[in-house]
């Protein structure tokens, strides 16, 4: 039998799925499992959105443009504008979701065997971007004693090399949710302008800041507009993952016609996917208002329940839906896999994404793991419990 290419063999299990087969079956045993492995939300999408798929009124799913629709990327500027980021339609790429625009990215700017540093924890999917455009990712650590904040300036410089071609954030993060203020990006800035690197950075949660704190956007940085590339997806934002409409956003022309190649040879993005997320910038900020209000609660729930577990610590994030925990046990994964194998409380258990899958470093995270509170509340309080009743009997529990 022909043998699979040696990418296929590099390309990454996703770490919040591969528990999956355990909770199937701890559901067919009967059990009710609390879904935190994944930032599926289960907000509801706008209804302008919705509406525009109802009321659809075409003969024909043409394709669009390769970059999307001009209306669509007319009217995406001007929403980013009236956020304060200076951008035109001509700086817009449309994509297949946001992790198509990071692997265009991606393979826009690097070569194969060039490096790209992520602070980490990151989003585990990143390896398996960096698989597919041939690249190695080097990671800089952060703790999650500081509540992951960007690391030192020194420990970045400690990892450039004559392959490193970028430095990638999430801002406001996943999995840590921690939000990076305009000093940290700053220092990114000066970085990036004395190795002539490029920065990319994943805002996707920008809406989704808590406690009065104010996103800063890369593309705000100065004197490195050619540098910067800015990922965006509307899945997080309006509730709308299955919508894969994502953007790669950049002022270097350069970048922005290579890449248009690369959505060339794909044909275009989705065409209802698009008529959906055009509409979906009429919602209103009373939305908004109420989904962060909404999170905040959510958040508070989880991660001031989580603290009040002896043994247990989990940094209280300022973005996005996402934290991690530290966990006195033995191994991460393993409780996370015996949560669903071998226990339960009134029937009921819980599932989370062990957060070794979001390290590169060999051993880090081991006693973590990513949780995403984007369930209901009365569900959230019910996992809370379930992980205090949990951790009184774990076999593998530390002191």
């Amino acid at each position: 039998m022909p043998k699979i290419s040696d990418k296929a063999i590099q390309m990454p299990a996703s770490p919040i799925r591969k528990l999956v087969p355990y909770a199937e079956t701890a559901k067919k045993a009967g059990k009710i499992v609390y879904h935190l492995n994944i930032g599926q939300p289960d907000i509801e999408t706008p209804e302008t959105a919705l509406k525009a798929i109802h009321q659809l009124d075409r003969k024909v799913l043409e394709y669009s443009h390769s970059a999307g629709f001009e209306s669509y990327r007319d009217k995406l500027a001007i929403s980013y504008q009236k956020s304060g980021i200076p951008v035109n339609s001509e700086d817009i790429l449309i994509t297949t979701g946001g992790s198509e625009a990071l692997i265009f990215g991606f393979m826009t700017t690097c070569n194969p065997g060039d490096e790209v540093i992520i602070p980490e924890p990151f989003y585990a999917n990143y390896n398996g971007f960096a698989v597919t455009a041939g690249l190695n990712v080097v990671p800089v650590a952060s703790s999650i004693e500081s509540g992951f904040a960007l690391p030192p300036v020194e420990e970045f410089e400690k990892k450039i090399t004559p392959k490193t071609k970028a430095i990638v954030i999430c801002n406001p993060g996943n999995p840590t949710g921690y939000l990076y203020s305009q000093e940290e990006l700053e220092q990114l800035r000066e970085i990036v302008l004395k190795h002539d690197l490029y920065l990319f950075a994943d805002e996707v949660y920008r809406e989704f800041c808590y406690d009065g704190a104010v996103p800063f956007s890369v593309m705000n940085l100065k004197g490195i507009e050619n540098n910067v590339i800015m990922i965006d997806s509307v899945s997080k934002r309006y509730s709308m993952c299955g919508a894969r409409i994502g953007a790669l956003i950049t002022k270097n022309k350069e970048v922005m016609s290579a890449a248009l190649k690369f959505g060339q040879a794909r044909l275009s993005p989705p065409t209802v996917d698009q008529i959906a997320a055009e509409a979906a910038l009429d919602t209103p900020q009373s939305y908004f208002d109420a989904v962060v209000s909404e999170y905040v609660t959510r958040r508070n729930i989880m991660v001031d329940g989580l603290n009040s577990i002896p043994g247990v610590f989990c940094p209280k994030p300022s973005g996005a839906f996402y934290c991690v925990a530290k966990f006195p046990v033995d191994d991460a994964e393993k409780f996370c896999q015996w949560l669903l194998e071998d226990f339960e409380h009134e029937g009921q258990t819980v599932m989370m994404a062990p957060a070794n899958g979001f390290y590169s470093t060999p051993g880090a995270g081991k006693q973590e793991a990513r949780i995403a509170y984007v369930l209901n509340q009365d569900a959230l309080h019910n996992a809370v419990e379930c992980l205090r009743v949990a951790l009184e009997v774990y076999p593998g529990k530390t002191n």
